[in-house]
């Protein structure tokens, strides 16, 4: 395999410097093959902690992130965050809900107190109703965690379009309704309230 000047810098300052290079290079280039190789070869010569440190600004990047935490889960498989990247990583691949949900449950056996674990999960089950109770028990298990309670009303208004489901409908409209009680930002005092006018007039 050849080198770039930028590569061969990068490769003298450490597990992050090797890897920024490698991102840049990704960048002006687009040669995925080359991505995959050369993050092959990063992962194979980096200490665990060290290669953490340094995808953790790419962990939006799934093409980046997938095949370096897949390497740290392989060497720690009890990571929960680890695992929690990894299934975020395929998430936004689009790797399909099994693949996410089952990581994401060993992150939580890992470490029930993973929220984000506990997120992927319900978002990885394609059943809707079943989706709704899984966010159901994520907003019972963290009362505070308002992200998990807008997809528990938005996830229960869709199953109560979808099902003409009452029960739904009822649990949307109460869950939009604690939303409000907390909402600050006038967008979202706007849009709960918006949501909230709609779903009372429904009739199911």
């Amino acid at each position: 395999m050849t080198t770039t000047p930028s590569t061969e810098r990068g490769a003298a300052g450490g597990v992050k410097a090797r890897l920024d290079a490698i991102v840049r290079e990704y960048h002006q280039r687009g040669d995925v093959p080359r991505l995959v190789e050369q993050l092959a070869r990063l992962a194979e010569s980096s200490p665990t902690a060290e290669l953490v440190l340094a995808v953790e600004p790419f962990r939006e990047m799934h093409e980046v992130a997938g095949p370096l935490f897949e390497v740290i889960v392989a060497r720690e498989p009890d990571d929960a965050k680890a695992l929690v990247a990894l299934a975020n990583a395929y998430w936004l691949s689009g790797r399909g809900p099994e693949a996410v949900g089952e990581l994401a449950s060993r992150a939580i056996s890992a470490d029930p107190t993973n929220r984000g674990a506990w997120h992927l999960w319900a978002l990885s089950e394609s059943s809707p109703r079943r989706r709704v109770q899984r966010w159901e028990q994520v907003t019972t298990r963290f009362p505070s965690d308002e992200l998990a309670k807008a997809n528990l009303a938005d996830n229960a208004a869709s199953l109560a379009g979808a099902e003409n489901d009452p029960v739904a409908l009822k649990l949307a409209i109460s869950t939009y309704e604690a939303l409000l009680t907390t909402a600050q930002h006038p967008p979202q005092v706007a849009a709960l309230e918006k949501a909230l006018a709609t779903l009372r007039n429904w009739s199911v």
